[in-house]
């Protein structure tokens, strides 16, 4: 069960961070809501009426058994929104965070920030203490924004785990997904809560698995030591676009080595802004 004080320092921690960002947080349940946040999801991902990643008719029924909607409004206007709903692993009870998105014109404003503690505050108020979520980790901006903003930790590799999608993000990309757990009450995750930054990575000593020259390595995981380091590109959305086969080079040297490392037991556990992910095998040293 989780502790009432958690809870409670939960909530205080994401009113400051609504606060901070300018923005109103709060649950959706009514049907234009959630009318509102299946339309502003489809349009974050540029999908049609065949492909929009959630319907309004869904969410009304999540909402009622329980599911978790939350948005994020400014100046009356809908910016933001995330889906979850409930699941269950090996170690009990958990939030499975399916989607979350922020309108372009309001990104890089810490309006995602203040809509996961919404979330965190919300499932700690359930007695959950974990989330998980999975999302593409050649996306550079938001594997800094899961580990390095929230602290949690890439624990899986999903090669194609969503098969063929048709927005318009993911159209022509394989669906290989890093599985992220955020530990609500984790130090890391309380310290990211209460706005503290990052501590900084270390670098020096750890065995480099995917090189800045997107050179893939997967036999150096055999046999390697604690730490593991692995690249990836500034905007993997844009190369895609422009550059479709180096886009795919990167993917599968990525699948080749960041999937390896999972599957060996590492865990990733930092992010640097240059776009390092660093590994750790559990049980080794102290966590970046």
């Amino acid at each position: 069960m989780t502790d009432v004080s958690e809870a409670d320092e939960a909530q205080r921690a994401a009113a400051r961070a609504a606060a901070g960002s300018g923005v109103e947080v709060d649950l959706l349940d009514e049907m234009a809501a959630l009318q509102g946040a299946a339309d502003l999801l489809a349009a974050i991902w540029d999908a049609d009426e065949r492909s929009r990643p959630v319907s309004p008719e869904f969410l009304r029924a999540l909402t009622h058994a329980g599911g978790y909607v939350g948005g994020a409004t400014s100046n009356g206007r809908l910016v933001a929104a995330s889906v979850g709903f409930l699941g269950r692993d090996g170690d009990g009870l958990l939030l499975h965070s399916h989607i979350s998105g922020v309108a372009p014109d309001l990104q890089c404003r810490r309006v995602g920030f203040a809509l996961k503690q919404h979330q965190r505050a919300w499932a700690l108020g359930q007695g959950l203490r974990r989330v998980v979520w999975t999302f593409n980790p050649l996306v550079r901006r938001n594997a800094y924004f899961n580990l390095a903003k929230l602290g949690t930790m890439v624990t899986g590799f999903q090669p194609e785990f969503y098969g063929s999608m048709s927005d318009g993000i993911n159209d022509g990309d394989d669906s290989d997904r890093a599985i992220v757990e955020w530990d609500l009450t984790s130090p890391v995750a309380v310290a990211a809560a209460s706005g503290l930054g990052p501590e900084p990575v270390e670098l020096d000593g750890a065995t480099v698995i995917l090189r800045d020259d997107g050179r893939g390595d997967p036999e150096q995981v055999a046999g390697a030591g604690d730490r593991l380091l692995a690249w990836v590109p500034e905007d993997v959305v844009t190369m895609r676009r422009e550059l479709p086969e180096r886009a795919r080079r990167w993917r599968l040297g990525l699948r080749a080595t960041f999937g390896q490392a999972m599957a060996d037991g590492y865990r990733a556990e930092g992010m640097t802004r240059s776009g390092w992910y660093v590994f750790r095998k559990p049980g080794g040293q102290e966590r970046v």
